[in-house]
């Protein structure tokens, strides 16, 4: 059973920095691009980061590039997101994905196993 589970969200200040982190189980990351998306308050989903299979290629949304890092640990099958300079624009749920062989990385709708979101604020 494919399960994805998020951690590391919470309440953080402004300029500050969270890591999240997405334990896989029941399929093997390093068998597919994996990606992060966020949805904010009454706004839609929307893609935030993907990293190729061995994490040669990574890409981010242009709200977010040069502050947030992906990364993936294969071996742990567990993918990253670090997050520096938050602003309070960042707050919102943040989701991991798989992004299946027949999808863009960034296509959103198209992932085919999400997990359950972890909760980003970021607030004074």
């Amino acid at each position: 059973q494919v399960q994805l589970v998020e951690s590391g969200g919470g309440l953080v200040q402004p300029g500050g920095s969270l890591r999240l982190s997405c334990a896989a189980s029941g399929f093997a990351v390093s068998r597919y691009y994996m990606a992060w998306a966020r949805q904010a308050p009454g706004k839609r989903m929307e893609w935030v980061s993907s990293i190729e299979r061995d994490g040669s290629h990574r890409d981010y949304a242009d709200s977010v590039k040069g502050r947030f890092t992906i990364s993936r640990d294969n071996a742990r099958n567990t993918l990253y997101l670090q997050m520096n300079t938050l602003k309070s624009d960042d707050t919102a749920v943040y989701y991991c994905a798989r992004v299946p062989d027949t999808a863009g990385y960034t296509a959103w709708p198209e992932f085919d196993y999400w997990g359950k979101g972890t909760q980003v604020t970021v607030s004074s």
